[in-house]
């Protein structure tokens, strides 16, 4: 049987999924659209999915016998009225970034699956699927020893002007908050932030470069660098060491070419190009999830430890150089 999907949102994220579940995942369709702005929404069902309805709310979209299955892929501040819609209609819900835009909102959302009984909500965290971190972490639980230390870095070429500096948490080293949690089967207790000299490209409104220090609950030591103006391309750099060896996040696949007297290796400009491909698989993860009623992935309780995390990340850039303790309730049975 076909999973039948709709997709709320359809701006760059909402019509990348589109294509993908319409032109290179097998076993859904895409059944029906809606956005804030219905002539978007059209505009992707004329190119994409020619067959799917198009919905004036996403709340019609959950509601309609003609979906079995939910991606929200619109704006943040919409993500928790839907998924919460999502879960009351028994329906399975992928769920982009941020699962709500506060703690309290993530924890509705977690109560309300708790509720229901069973996991029906899957998060975008897609660096979990990325083949490079797979293999890091093959090797983190396996060869270098118990884990001590972690550097890090996330770089992006340029942010534009409406960029602020909690987006550096909220947008930017969330990935990092949810991708190191899964790396080294632990928690965060504290969270620090200290800024180094602020680069000239770095606008009135956000202080750039930025360190983020965290502490986990087994006294592992993170330290990532976060600079968004670095100019000379998107680069992820995570380097783990162990108690016996120490591993790196491998770069991504390139041809290393020798001309002019110099020995070159492209680097990416475009976060998508970056993880193409672990969005493919984290869409078919879904796919195969929803077809038997459930979710899989990261849960709803791993977007409310995001959530928590990045508050406290957040208050540490307030409070620069003050470490910030970071508490958790107890996690529910479910996410076991």
């Amino acid at each position: 049987m076909t999973l039948r999907i709709g997709v709320i949102g359809t701006g760059m994220i909402g019509r990348d999924h589109t294509r993908r579940i319409a032109q290179v995942l097998a076993g859904a369709d895409i059944t029906a659209l809606s956005d804030y702005n219905p002539a978007a929404a059209r505009a992707v069902q004329a190119e994409l999915a020619p067959n799917a309805i198009v919905h004036d709310r996403g709340e019609d979209l959950i509601a309609s016998p003609d979906v079995d299955a939910v991606l929200v892929c619109s704006t943040g501040a919409t993500h928790e009225a839907y998924v919460l819609a999502a879960i009351a209609a028994g329906k399975p819900c992928f769920c982009e970034k941020p699962l709500a835009t506060t703690a309290d909102g993530a924890k509705r959302i977690v109560d309300a699956e708790v509720a229901a009984g069973r996991r029906l909500v899957q998060v975008g965290f897609m660096r979990r699927y990325d083949a490079g971190y797979r293999m890091l972490k093959q090797v983190v639980d396996s060869r270098i020893g118990a884990p001590l230390m972690v550097h890090a870095a996330h770089r992006n070429p340029t942010v534009p002007e409406s960029y602020g500096t909690p987006m550096a948490i909220h947008d930017t080293l969330i990935h990092e908050i949810d991708v190191f949690r899964w790396l080294l089967d632990d928690d965060y207790v504290s969270a620090q932030v200290v800024f180094p000299r602020r680069s000239s490209h770095a606008h009135a409104a956000l202080a750039d470069p930025q360190i983020v220090l965290l502490e986990t609950a087994k006294g592992v030591r993170i330290d990532v660098e976060v600079f968004v103006n670095c100019r000379y391309g998107y680069d992820i750099q995570c380097q783990v060491v162990g108690e016996e060896g120490l591993a790196n996040l491998p770069e991504p696949m390139a041809i290393t070419l020798r001309r002019d007297a110099t020995l070159q290796s492209p680097i990416m400009t475009d976060w998508k190009d970056r993880f193409v491909d672990s969005y493919d698989v984290e869409l078919a993860d879904f796919i195969r999830a929803a077809a038997q009623g459930t979710a899989s992935g990261p849960t709803s309780w791993d977007g409310y430890v995001a959530a928590i995390t990045s508050d406290a990340c957040v208050q540490a850039q307030e409070q620069a150089g003050h470490i910030i303790p970071i508490t958790l309730p107890a996690r529910p049975a479910l996410y076991d």
